[in-house]
């Protein structure tokens, strides 16, 4: 593989996150991530907080490649503003909506919706951002018309609207990770390397396996991803585990070393 950078999406460490920011972005600099992607509650930070960020960013040799966002983010007004300040200062290259808004349902209303990205990727373009999506189980599901949600979002936005796929609710949606890259080729630009292995939280599977503890075959779709999906980076995505946040993300990395080698 070539040198791709490991990122760590934070809601993963979201609790010490919440506690101190700056201690957070220390220790997972320390573990060896190189980028990192902020989440929701970014979005109210001033210019001036997010400067500082970027600052302590900066000192610890941290990048912010993407961020993710709530659907008001991307909407043309003063919102879409503050996100495209934010993610200047932060020297984001993405801005990700991280679900679709409540009661989005069926081809027509996910067709509207597609419209409203499309009109995003405009406004975000001449900023030097991006616009994409970021799915979960639910778009893996088949609509009316026999196509899933994630076929009509790929059919019905610019080639450039970037589709990031969450591994793990890929699979546990039934659907083969490695065919949607290869079914959208230049179009996945970074991926959530989360796994998942069949069972409940009892028995500590489903998504609180570990990276490579899970049935992803890690390998192929890393590989497909970096020759067809145009990988630019990926992260390392966690919903809880066995482990305490921090232990979380640096097991998880230990295990992609161990899987592909030193990064």
């Amino acid at each position: 593989m070539k040198k791709i950078p490991l990122a760590l999406q934070l809601y993963s460490v979201r609790g010490e996150l919440a506690r101190d920011l700056p201690n957070t972005l220390k220790a997972v600099a320390k573990f060896g991530y190189e980028v990192v992607e902020f989440y929701a509650p970014y979005f109210k930070w001033t210019p001036a907080y997010t400067k500082d960020v970027r600052a302590q960013m900066d000192d610890l040799g941290l990048r912010c490649y993407s961020t993710h966002n709530g659907f008001d983010s991307i909407t043309p007004d003063d919102n879409l503003a503050h996100a495209i300040e934010l993610n200047q200062i932060l020297g984001a290259r993405y801005v990700i909506l991280a679900s679709a808004p409540g009661g989005t349902s069926g081809v027509d209303g996910w067709k509207r919706l597609c419209e409203k990205f499309a009109v995003a990727v405009e406004q975000l373009e001449p900023h030097g951002l991006g616009a994409g999506y970021h799915n979960h189980q639910a778009e893996w599901v088949k609509l009316e018309n026999g196509q899933r949600i994630m076929e009509v979002i790929a059919v019905n936005t610019p080639k450039q609207f970037v589709l990031q796929l969450d591994v793990g609710t890929c699979e546990e949606a039934g659907s083969d990770p490695v065919a949607w890259v290869k079914a959208n080729p230049g179009r996945i630009k970074m991926m959530h390397l989360k796994d998942w292995a069949p069972g409940g939280r009892a028995e500590e599977k489903g998504y609180r396996v570990l990276f490579g503890e899970g049935v992803t075959p890690w390998k192929e779709l890393m590989a497909t991803a970096e020759s067809v999906g145009g990988l630019e980076y990926f992260l390392i995505e966690q919903e809880g585990s066995r482990f305490s946040e921090f232990e979380t993300a640096k097991r998880c990395l230990e295990n992609w070393k161990k899987m592909f080698g030193e990064a």
